[in-house]
Parts: structure tokens; C-alpha cells; sequence
């Protein structure tokens, strides 16, 4: 019998799980350590910070879907991996600690064939001082809690509009290398339609700030797309949507520290800056969960295994992350997240650590990083999740030696349908794709085939959007038919 031990239960660790246990079957084990009872389908957080959904439209418990699944289930975090064993456990293992299931703070060892570490981010509201809801004066819709709270905290604002006060609204990215500036941009927009809906848009300033070059980077260094029979940049794209609802923009911005209804934020150019608000919606920078690593004499090996900022070394070529942007290569991204020291351990989605970034590189005067860093969430990560899967049921079922799927992110493309505002007659969405992923410029003038690269904005996206949600949702509950819905 194998073990596959998969480290975190989000949209990677969860389609990798669930895809494993199935094509496995009972005479092999899959089990996942995830420290959360629930799962959550994060895309649609945005639309639980502005109150058109509930908390309960978005999550749901796991501990049933996996008991359904075959998926042996430890409501847990992992603390460190042991992949030589120990002097008392002369197997790999991991290290556990209960979050939950009656058996709060014990630790476990758990021995395993095959690791996947699907950890996820940390949402490091510490990089910026005053950053994030718990010990801070920012909201977020990082978490269905945190898209709660951020709804109660606009209706507040909502409130004190309709009573005629003037209001200064401030979403978007809390940190100079962030990633993930698609859920800033949904929300903005989402923020901007509950406004108009509630009849208070003129009462408002809506301001986006990102550490994005240009608006409609998003952390790829931006598309171009046919539109039109012309071609046309990401960049006249967005900000013709931002200038269409009255949305001003900020960019090349790192936010260095925020007190009650003020940011402080550094451009690209060197300058320090501030901007105030009565309500402020802003994207933490993401981080490795900790995670240790221990070789058999107990010395620590964490540095071999993981990059300074706690992501785990697949099969990159991380030789070119201090080469010039202009060597940087699609090729030099990963192609099976296989790690290479220890081949049965695999990293996916956020947890794997990137070569280097895809959007070009930049630095202040003073010294400080501007720019996004590179998303692993969505789509390419549950892509990653089942590739690796089936390279384990090869290697386990079929005695494969090598892993046989790629999940490489320049031979991939993705979708994207970004809410601009929930209404089954009046929302609005940006329907995107991009092949690939990486831009590869010495196949395309533009980076990307442009035959499988658009987007547009409409009421038929938000339906696909909304179509999205229960499907996806369907999907990870295990329900009837579960695995002919596209990752």
C-alpha cells in the first residue's frame, strides 16, 4: 500500500486529493492535513464583502466530503517535514499539530510514499505596519470572516452616505510585492455597483493603488488582446474600465504603513506619499505557511528544501532568478513541481516557489521592490493539483519511474471572469483568457497566442461567473459527475 500525504486542503491540494483517492482506490491512502474544517471557494469571497452572498454560499464542511471521497481527513497543520526519516522513525514523515477534531494543540507523526505540499499562502498582514482587519485599519475579503466583516464595515459607510456625508474609498494591493491584485480589481468594481445600487455613487471617491507598472498587469506583465480586429494592451483595457466608472488610480505604489484612515505609501519614482480614507479594502503580500525541514540527524534543512520566503524548490531553473529580465525564459518555470532533492515530494499552486517573477522586476531609488509577484491561485492550480495526481497514479498503478503530466504554466493557459458587479439583470463580469500563462516572446510577438487571448466585459460574463460558483462548488463537494467539470 502508498501513502500520499497532501499538506492543505484549498483549490490545489483539494482537486489533487480528491482526484487521487478516486483513480487509487481503497487498497492505497491519500490522506489530507489541512488546519480548516471548512473549504472555501475564495473567488467568490468578493461578492461576500459586499453582501451578495452569504458565508454559507461559500463554504462548506469537509470533514463529509472527504468521508464520501475515501480521503482520510486530519483537521491539522503541518509543522515540519522529516523526507530522510529520523533515528526513531526510519520512514519519511511529517510532523502535525491538531487545530481541531477533539484533539486541539496534540502533535502527530504521519508517515508517507508521497508528499504533496499544498500549503497555500500566509497572509502576511505583518510585511506592512497598520496592514489587515485583526491588528489593523484595513479590511479584506482574503477569507469568507474577513469578506463578512468587510460588508459589515461598508454597510456602515453605506449608512453614513445615505445620511449625506461624504465618503473616501481606497481598495487595492497593501504591500509593494503583492500578488493577487485580480480580487482587488473585482472588488473595486463590486464596491462601486453596491454604490450605484444603493443610490450613493455620488457621495463616494473610489481610489484602486497597486504596485502594478500599469493597470491590467495582474502579476503576468499584463496581455494583449484582439478587440475589435485591432490589437490592444491590457493597459488601455482596464483603464478604460476605470475611467467608465469614475474609479481613480494610483500605480508603482508600495504601501508602507497605515494608520486609522491614512495610507503611506513610496512610488517607483522615490517619492513617499499619503492618501486618506474612510474605508480601505487591501490585498496582503503572501508568504510560505513556515513550514520546517529536518534531515535524519535532526538538522535543519529547511534552506535546501524551501526559498527564503518558505516556498517550496521544484523542477525550476532558479539559476536565472538574478539573471536580467530579458534572459528570463517561459521555459525556465517548472514542469511536474517535482522537487528535485527528494522526488517524492511535490509542490503546487501558491506553495511551489517560482523562478523568478513573470512582470519585469523594479526598484525605487530608494531601493525598495515595486512590482507584483507572480499568482499561482485559481485555474493553474488546479490544473497543477491534477497533473500531479495522475503522475502519482502512474508511478503507484503503473510503475511509472518519472512523472508523467506536466503542469507547466508556459504550456498553459488559463480563464478568468472577473466580477464588476453582482446582478442577475444589471451585473457585469471581464471574461479573460491567456495561452500561455508565462508569456513566451520567442514564440509570439506578443508573449501570447492571440488566438487564445481575449476579454470582454458584459452581462453574459457575470452569468458565467455566477454559473462558476455552484459548478465549481459542485465539483469539490464530489457530487454526481464531479470529474467531467473542467478544472
Amino acid at each position: 500500500m502508498a501513502r500520499v500525504v497532501v499538506l492543505g486542503g484549498g483549490v490545489s491540494g483539494h482537486t489533487a486529493a480528491t482526484f487521487l483517492a478516486k483513480w487509487l482506490g481503497k487498497k492505497h491512502e491519500v490522506v489530507v492535513v489541512t488546519p480548516n474544517a471548512q473549504w472555501n471557494w475564495i473567488p467568490s469571497n468578493i461578492w461576500v464583502g459586499v453582501g451578495g452572498m452569504s458565508k454559507q454560499e461559500v463554504v462548506f464542511d469537509l470533514a463529509p466530503v472527504y468521508a464520501k471521497g475515501g480521503v482520510v481527513y486530519r483537521q491539522a497543520k503541518a509543522i515540519s517535514i522529516h523526507p530522510d526519516g529520523s533515528k526513531e522513525e526510519e520512514k519519511q514523515f511529517v510532523t502535525i499539530q491538531y487545530t481541531g477534531q477533539d484533539k486541539i494543540g496534540e502533535s502527530e507523526k504521519i508517515t508517507y510514499d508521497y508528499l504533496i505540499n499544498a500549503t497555500g499562502p500566509k497572509l502576511n498582514f505583518g510585511a506592512t505596519e497598520g496592514l489587515g482587519p485583526d491588528a489593523g485599519h484595513t479590511v479584506s475579503v482574503c477569507t469568507a470572516d474577513h469578506a463578512i466583516h468587510a460588508n459589515e464595515k461598508l454597510d456602515e459607510l453605506i449608512a453614513q452616505m445615505k445620511s449625506g456625508e461624504e465618503k473616501r474609498i481606497l481598495i487595492g494591493t497593501g504591500h509593494g510585492m503583492c500578488t493577487c491584485q485580480g480580487a482587488a480589481f473585482e472588488y473595486t468594481f463590486n464596491v462601486d455597483h453596491k454604490l450605484r445600487e444603493e443610490g450613493v455613487r455620488d457621495k463616494a471617491t473610489i481610489t484602486y493603488i497597486s504596485n502594478e507598472y500599469e493597470l491590467g498587469d495582474f502579476g503576468v506583465a499584463g496581455m494583449h488582446i484582439k478587440l475589435g480586429g485591432y490589437v490592444t494592451s491590457g493597459k488601455v483595457f482596464a483603464e478604460s474600465l476605470y475611467t467608465e466608472r469614475d474609479v481613480n488610480w494610483i500605480k508603482r505604489a508600495h504601501v508602507n504603513k497605515v494608520e486609522k484612515g491614512k495610507v503611506h505609501y513610496e512610488l517607483l519614482d522615490g517619492s513617499q506619499n499619503e492618501e486618506l480614507f474612510d474605508f480601505s479594502m487591501l490585498i496582503p503580500p503572501f508568504g510560505g505557511v513556515g513550514l520546517k525541514a529536518y534531515d535524519k540527524t535532526g538538522e535543519d534543512i529547511t534552506s535546501k528544501i524551501f526559498n527564503p520566503g518558505g516556498f517550496m524548490f521544484v523542477d525550476a531553473d532558479y539559476s536565472k532568478g538574478g539573471a536580467p529580465y530579458e534572459e528570463w525564459d517561459a521555459d525556465d518555470w517548472p514542469s511536474y513541481c517535482q522537487n528535485q532533492t527528494y522526488k517524492n515530494m511535490y509542490a503546487i499552486g501558491i506553495a511551489f516557489a517560482p523562478p523568478h517573477l513573470i512582470s519585469k522586476p523594479m526598484k525605487s531609488p530608494n531601493g525598495t521592490p515595486i512590482n507584483p509577484t507572480p499568482p499561482r491561485t485559481g485555474m493553474p492550480s488546479a490544473m497543477m493539483g491534477k497533473a500531479v495526481a495522475q503522475s502519482l497514479k502512474d508511478i503507484i498503478l503503473n510503475n511509472a519511474t518519472e512523472p508523467t503530466h506536466s503542469a507547466k504554466m508556459s504550456e498553459m493557459g488559463a480563464a478568468c471572469v472577473a466580477s464588476a458587479g453582482k446582478g442577475i439583470f444589471s451585473g457585469n463580469a471581464v471574461a479573460m483568457t491567456m495561452y500561455p500563462i508565462i508569456p513566451n516572446f520567442k514564440k509570439y510577438e506578443y508573449g501570447r497566442d492571440l488566438d487564445g487571448t481575449f476579454g470582454e466585459i458584459g452581462l453574459a460574463g457575470h452569468w458565467v461567473k455566477h454559473f462558476l460558483h455552484f459548478a465549481f462548488l459542485w465539483k469539490a463537494k464530489l457530487k454526481p459527475f464531479w470529474t467531467i467539470i473542467p478544472e
